[in-house]
């Protein structure tokens, strides 16, 4: 990949109070230790971190100075939102000594942000993962979803609720677009889609309720894509499936294999990649590898297909491996359903897909009677599944019968 421009990535954290003993911002030490220089489309980059600044006015200049190349500009914001306390609702990120009642005059106006990027002659993309009070959430929100918040900038991102306590490690939105950054999309080109890397982001990170998602603008070049020029190699034969590692199914015999083995794709074999990520513990990696294989999927052979429908195995697998039981449930019931729909009760996949359904149900915690009515509906349409059926059942009662803490 050839990008001759020199570009830009600015790390703007807005996280207050550090100087009475605040924590400092996780997901800005995500972004800075991930080798932020090596996203942008340019052969060489300046990263400029800007952590615990303390006026707005520095702020400014760091921003007048990054908008004068002409390479990418990438500006990735995190920290607090905040508005004035009184007579106002102008939107500030919250600097060192900013609190709401400060932060008119100890915060970065917004629109200073946004005014000084739309001046940047160059491609442009502004990241935002921060949080908002719940003073300031109502006006962040809409601002998101109305489009102010871009402001005419090529954004995404999310905002969240404030949390109680300062979080201890990065937010999970950062972590998901950090995984994409580093994964890449094998079926695209040099560059990345923005959009695409925050869909994927926003598809395999667990966010928080409450979140207001947003993506405004015609983004460009400024992503580039590791994954772009892949190594080409003879095909390999698809590993044995169950080295995806198959849960036991409800009962003691042994599950059938979990994925059927795929055609090789002509140039790539993408399963034994995935699979060494899961296994290594890089589980946002290998959830990307194949959310990019599936669109590939879904183009060449459409939504319908048997082609398709392997990927959302492969996936259920990849939640079920990555600690997501309520996941990987959902996944092998939709993988469930749609086996029974075309081959009925007697397809013996449909069966085994439900039975890693009930498994992954089993270890679904708190969130496994939201799941019950729809594995049960299942098991409905299976002949000799009593002892299925009257397991989840009795869970539903089980729960139902539970005095509510008070």
């Amino acid at each position: 990949m050839n990008h001759p421009a020199h570009g830009c990535v600015l790390l703007l954290d807005g996280t207050p109070d550090r100087r009475r003993g605040a924590l400092p911002n996780p997901t800005a030490h995500a972004i800075a230790g991930a080798n932020p220089r090596g996203f942008l489309a340019a052969a060489s980059a300046d990263v400029v971190q800007l952590p615990a600044m303390a006026g707005p006015q520095s702020v400014l200049a760091y921003l007048q100075h990054a908008v004068t190349g002409t390479g990418p500009l990438l500006v990735w914001v995190t920290g607090h939102l905040m508005i004035p306390a009184r007579r106002s609702t102008e939107l500030h990120l919250a600097l060192r000594e900013s609190t709401p009642a400060t932060v008119r005059y100890t915060g970065l106006p917004w629109e200073w942000l946004t005014r000084t990027l739309r001046d940047h002659p160059g491609p442009t993309l502004l990241v935002i993962d921060a949080e908002a009070d719940s003073h300031a959430r109502p006006h962040v929100a809409a601002a998101a979803r109305e489009g102010h918040l871009a402001a005419g900038v090529p954004a995404c991102g999310v905002i969240t609720p404030a949390a109680p306590k300062a979080p201890l490690e990065a937010g999970p939105y950062t972590r998901s677009f950090l995984a994409a950054l580093r994964t890449g999309n094998p079926t695209a080109g040099p560059t990345l889609d923005p959009a695409h890397v925050h869909h994927q982001a926003l598809a395999q990170a667990t966010l928080p309720e409450g979140v207001v998602a947003f993506q405004h603008g015609a983004f460009g070049p400024v992503l580039t894509n590791p994954s772009a020029t892949p190594v080409v190699r003879r095909p390999a034969p698809m590993p044995a499936v169950p080295g995806f590692g198959s849960p036991a199914p409800v009962d003691t015999a042994p599950p059938a294999p979990a994925v059927p083995e795929p055609t090789a794709q002509p140039d790539d074999d993408p399963l034994p990649r995935i699979l060494a990520a899961a296994h290594a513990g890089r589980h946002n990696e290998a959830a990307n590898m194949a959310a990019a294989w599936e669109q590939q999927t879904l183009r060449r052979h459409g939504s319908d297909s048997a082609e398709a429908r392997l990927w959302i195995e492969v996936r259920a697998d990849l939640a079920r491996l990555a600690g997501d039981h309520p996941r990987a449930a959902e996944l092998w019931m939709s993988a469930a359903a749609n086996r029974l729909a075309r081959g009925g009760p007697a397809d013996t996949e449909a069966l085994a897909a439900l039975k890693r359904a009930h498994y992954c149900w089993q270890h679904s915690g708190e969130r496994a009677r939201r799941l019950a009515p729809a594995l049960l509906a299942l098991w409905e349409q299976v002949p000799d599944s009593v002892d299925a059926t009257a397991d989840v059942r009795a869970r539903l009662t089980e729960e139902v019968s539970r005095p509510v803490a008070r």
